[in-house]
């Protein structure tokens, strides 16, 4: 199944969900701007202004870690609260983006970029907002009563 994004992107969900949170688009596209991120905060210029580095670093990191936080929970909407955190973070960069060109840190040119990828990991978070919100939580693994032993399993008595 596919699902749209306001980008245009479309966030493939299987059947049975995400096995694991680094299949979903919306944290492969937040962890692509956190890379962005880095790269400008190894400019000398920016690496000396402190609490624009730490604030861009905190806020690109915060991104794809609520996104797989967020995954590691069961219920969907615990998730979908997660991910809301995540898209807030994502805002906070651009905004961080746009100071970048109000200091002279990147061009116009740059920041059409930092903003390009920026708008695409929003949708694509949009997008798993509305999947999350949509769709019934994913049942209770049950694990059957032939794998679950009745009682713990005995040590060998050793033989003195």
């Amino acid at each position: 199944m596919k699902l749209p994004t306001e980008s245009g992107l479309q966030v493939s969900v299987g059947m049975a969900g995400f096995r694991d949170f680094r299949e979903i688009a919306a944290w492969r596209l937040s962890r692509e701007v956190k890379l962005l991120a880095y790269a400008l905060l190894e400019r000398s210029q920016v690496a000396r202004d402190f609490e624009f580095r730490d604030q861009l670093r905190d806020a690109s990191r915060s991104a794809p870690r609520n996104i797989a936080e967020g995954f590691a929970r069961y219920k969907h909407k615990e998730f979908a609260q997660f991910v809301r955190v995540a898209k807030g973070s994502m805002g906070e960069v651009l905004d961080a983006f746009i100071d970048a060109v109000d200091n002279g840190y990147i061009t116009p040119a740059e920041f059409a970029q930092y903003e390009h990828a920026c708008k695409k990991a929003l949708g694509a978070i949009n997008g798993l907002i509305r999947y999350l919100e949509s769709t019934p939580d994913p049942p209770l693994k049950r694990k059957d009563k032939k794998d679950k032993p009745d009682k713990p399993p005995q040590m060998p008595a050793d033989d003195d």
